[in-house]
């Protein structure tokens, strides 16, 4: 079979991911007479049903259907769980803005017309999300595919929440939590941005009862109004002696007492700060301490309410700062205004300042002991610091549990309630007086109510829960849990929770990460997962996130298959929050793409992913890196049509198996770094560096195998034996076929098209894919390092011979005798027709000696000299071997002075100074043999 002279991955890639889910190669492996170490299961971080996905999640997913792949060829038990999230409001933000342009709000709806839009946008999204997994080469188990409203999740969701109520773990409560005025409902700290921003800082005089006033400072003067007292630092010598007075609060006229407490930063303003309790998380935790009033002067579309003087009643809140600002100085009451920086929290979806609101929500309680399944009197909060300090669940890299122990330590109680249409609705129902009963629905509701004697109307909450918290219950929710497990479960549950690993940035760790943590724990007595890998954050070149009104972000699919100019701009410059950003953005994406993007395919994008997921925070995407990938797949395909062309309908020593002298040393050499390069990967695939084992499979197969072996093996087809080419076309073929293995995980495609070529010319039947190829194992006994050591001196000699040739600018296609000379002259004699051909050599002559008297360049390759017939200009040898001779002097004085160092001798391994000493003698050697030379061109020069 002939394969095309180039690689156009489009066609394959359609070709490839029809046939494999047509087959059900991605099905999740069942075997229960596997040992529990032998089940493999990744839980996909469920993508929102908003739209389409991006480079993260494109970085994420390769790194999941890496391992996947990895694990399913190692014959373990295999699943890769796949599912899309509801995600509340960022999905009902999006319904309601394709209303807007309809001119038609959800209200005017209703709530049940509503959320059939809504439907209808999830099967429309839903589906291009899954369409954009495929193209990337994702092998999820799709007929396993969940979502987190789905009528089974649904039902979990409700029956989780009924017994978390039940054990006092969840309650309705009057709590501060950040609220969107724009959107009117409660977010997570999640969906918080701060950035810093231009702003003010006041300075108000607050009159002392006694007389005189205290100076407070503070960026938000139209929150004075629900003051309930000034505080200062219990050890600030310029207020110790009004602790316990009270001043007059300006405009509201109350009396309000100055308290002391040490959250007081004595050097910020005057250090004297202003408390409300009702508007400021800090504050609030003041006032509970100091059992302060609490005075919500806001309403929620954060407008002033009728706890304010009736003249600002009603204002906007930026409206009624103004106000309220020019009434102090009217009054005399402003001290001075500043310009100072600060950081203001927006909400992600809206853009609009949240609001610190007092307001009924349901809470999750952290710190609360638990009576569930396994709970020994802890709080669910301290089951998930047990189960990572106990060493049940480990964290890739470890300093990642610093942070989930950091945030676990300090937890709040979680507010699982929104003000939204869109998600699961709380099962809760109200009776006309405030009774609440929690049910699974409401029959249940009625005869809950019933027992406890109310027989009045019953009217459900209308909120919704958190997308975290159906999210939390993924890693056993996936997998179909039932209330009465462990009693009754099921072979998927059984095998695959906890799940091996989670994959996940390090942005999550507090959101997601730890609730999985805590409600798995709690809830089934098991933990989620055995790992947690943490990779950073796909950033631009520059290192800057990626963000619509930046205008850098990137489509994972436009790098697949490229995109014009014209159609990046319409894309990048469509549907911005702020049109004003059009202009900027246009001109960014003319400078760096003035041609658009170009067709890299998905296996070339996949594999830049893996070699970027190093760890780190932050990770910068550069298209270079793509560039050179797709110059790595067509280099792979280049290689395969060479093995073609050389073993195709030729004896490629199948039957019978070449005498092991047949295999010369480059055979023994490419097969010991085989099995060298296969030991690593499976080392680095343990431990989560992708990063390195995409290096050491690049390095293999770019530098040794096609740079280096192709070429040897050249030599060997047409200078060997029969029976020595029947060896060298075994060796070509089994390598190749292995090497395809080796990097399927990473970029599928372009593997599985060579090995359907490749595979039946070397022999492997025992699978119809190379997705159910076994995965190649290394054999130590195959590891050669004399092979190692001889390949080692042959490169040695062809780089001296190569750089002679440069520094002498002589063209490539002149070839040149060469005269060599050193101890071993058997191997010289078997490195003679490789040289010839890696060197560009017309003759390899073998001597005792170099000759005395000739003035052709020379090198030096450990203990041989090298020597090119070649007529040359005096004047420049002597300046290129003085050249050399100075850079291996420098090189001789730096290993002295480190040998010359007692504390280098003394503190360093035994074996780093023994290799120091060895470099030292090898640099001293190689200039021993080059001072003769150089006499001798001194000598020719007078």
């Amino acid at each position: 079979m002939e394969l095309p002279k180039s690689f156009e991955p489009a066609a394959i890639e359609s070709r490839c991911y029809a046939d494999w889910e047509s087959r059900h190669y991605f099905a999740a492996g069942l075997d229960t007479g596997k040992s529990a170490g032998r089940a493999f299961c990744i839980l996909m971080p469920p993508p929102n049903v908003t739209g389409t996905l991006h480079m993260g999640h494109g970085f994420n997913q390769t790194l999941m259907d890496a391992l996947t792949r990895y694990h399913r060829m190692k014959g373990d038990n295999t699943l890769w769980q796949p599912g899309t999230d509801h995600a509340g409001i960022a999905t009902q933000i999006v319904v309601e803005r394709q209303l807007d342009a309809q001119g038609i709000s959800r209200h005017d709806l209703g709530r049940e017309k509503f959320l059939e839009k809504v439907w209808d946008w999830k099967k429309f999204s839903g589906g291009a999300i899954t369409g954009q997994m495929r193209r990337m080469g994702s092998s999820p188990d799709w007929t396993r595919e969940r979502f987190t409203m789905d009528e089974g999740l649904n039902r979990i969701v409700t029956e989780t929440f009924v017994r978390l109520y039940e054990e006092g773990l969840i309650y309705r409560g009057k709590r501060l939590v950040n609220w969107d005025p724009k959107l009117k409902t409660a977010v997570s700290d999640l969906e918080v941005e701060s950035e810093e921003e231009d702003g003010f800082l006041w300075h108000i005089r607050y009159p002392l009862a006694d007389g005189g006033h205290l100076t407070v400072a503070t960026t938000r003067p139209e929150t004075l109004l629900g003051d309930t007292a000034v505080m200062v630092h219990p050890e600030d010598e310029r207020y110790r002696h009004l602790i316990g007075k009270t001043v007059k609060l300006p405009l509201a006229g109350r009396d309000i007492p100055v308290i002391a407490d040490e959250y007081v930063d004595r050097a910020f303003g005057t250090g004297v700060v202003k408390v409300t309790p009702a508007h400021d998380f800090n504050d609030y935790a003041v006032g509970l301490r100091h059992k302060l009033a609490v005075i919500p002067i806001l309403d929620l579309d954060a407008r002033i309410n009728d706890e304010a003087p009736q003249k600002y009643r009603g204002m906007d809140r930026f409206a009624a700062r103004k106000a309220i600002v020019a009434d102090l100085d009217a009054l005399g009451l402003l001290e001075k205004t500043e310009k100072h920086k600060l950081k203001v929290p927006r909400g992600d979806r809206s853009g609009v300042a949240l609001e610190p609101m007092l307001t009924d929500q349901w809470f999750v309680a952290m710190s609360k002991p638990a009576t569930g399944p396994g709970s020994d009197g802890q709080s669910i909060a301290e089951k998930a610091l047990r189960a990572v300090a106990d060493g049940e669940i480990r964290f890739y890299p470890e300093n990642w549990v610093n942070t989930y122990n950091q945030w676990l330590n300090n937890i709040q109680d979680w507010c699982i309630s929104r003000q939204l249409w869109w998600g699961h609705r709380i099962p809760a129902w109200y009776g006309e007086r405030g009774e609440i009963f929690v049910a699974h629905d409401e029959a249940e509701a009625r005869a809950k109510a019933d027992a406890a004697g109310y027989t009045g109307a019953l009217t459900r909450d209308p909120d919704v829960l958190d997308t975290w918290y159906s999210s939390a219950l993924w890693p056993f929710s996936a997998l179909d849990w039932t209330p009465d497990y462990p009693q009754k479960s099921n072979p998927a549950l059984d095998l695959y929770l906890p799940s091996a690993v989670l994959v996940t940035g390090f942005d999550i760790i507090f959101f997601w990460v730890a609730r999985m943590v805590m409600m798995t724990k709690h809830l089934t007595g098991k933990i989620p997962f055995r790992h947690v890998y943490v990779h950073g954050l796909i950033r631009d070149a520059e290192g800057q996130k990626m963000s619509k009104s930046k205008g850098n972000v990137l489509d994972p699919i436009d790098l697949i298959d490229g995109i014009g100019l014209d159609d990046l701009l319409r894309k990048r410059t469509t549907g911005l929050m702020n049109p004003k950003d059009a202009p900027g953005i246009e001109k960014r994406t003319k400078k760096e793409f003035p041609d658009g993007i170009p067709a890299f395919g998905a296996d070339a994008l996949r594999f830049t992913f893996v070699s970027l997921a190093s760890p780190g925070r932050d990770i910068k995407f550069d298209l270079n890196r793509c560039e050179g990938y797709r110059n790595f797949c067509n280099k792979l395909w280049n290689a395969a049509r060479f093995v073609l062309m050389n073993c195709e309908g030729r004896d490629c020593g199948l039957a019978p198996e070449p005498a092991a002298a047949d295999y010369g040393f480059a055979e023994r050499w490419i097969i010991s770094r085989l099995q060298r390069t296969a030991a690593e990967v499976a080392t680095q695939f343990d431990a989560y560096r992708f990063d390195l084992l995409a290096r050491a499979l690049y390095e293999f197969v770019w530098d040794e195998y096609c740079d280096w072996y192709l070429e040897l093996a050249k030599v060997r087809l047409q200078t060997g034996t029969a029976d020595e080419q029947r060896a060298t076309r075994r060796t070509l073929l089994a390598v190749l076929e292995a090497v395809l293995r080796l990097i399927h995980p990473l970029i599928p495609f372009i593997t599985e098209e060579l090995w359907q070529t490749i595979a039946p010319l070397a022999g492997r039947k025992d699978a119809e894919s190379i997705m159910l190829a076994r995965y190649p194992e290394t054999d130590p006994t195959l590891i050669d390092e004399a092979a190692e050591a001889r390949v080692a001196a042959l490169k040695a000699l062809a780089h001296a011979c190569r750089n002679l040739r440069g520094e002498m600018n002589i063209s490539p296609a002149q070839k040149l005798p060469l005269i060599a000379a050193g101890r071993d002259t058997a191997a010289l004699q078997d490195f003679a027709p490789y040289l010839m051909g890696l060197a560009r050599l017309s003759a390899v002559e073998i001597v005792e000696d170099i000759p005395t008297d000739a003035l052709a360049p020379v090198a030096v390759a450990g203990e041989t000299r090298l020597m090119l017939k070649v007529e040359i200009d005096i004047e420049a040898e002597r300046e290129r071997l003085g050249k050399e001779m100075t850079r291996l002097g420098a090189e001789i004085a730096r290993a002295q002075g480190k040998l010359g160092n007692p504390s280098f001798v003394d503190r360093a391994p035994a074996a780093v100074v023994a290799q120091e000493r060895e470099r030292l003698a090898a640099f001293q050697a190689t200039l021993d043999k080059l001072r003769p030379q150089q006499e001798k061109l001194l000598g020719a020069g007078q």
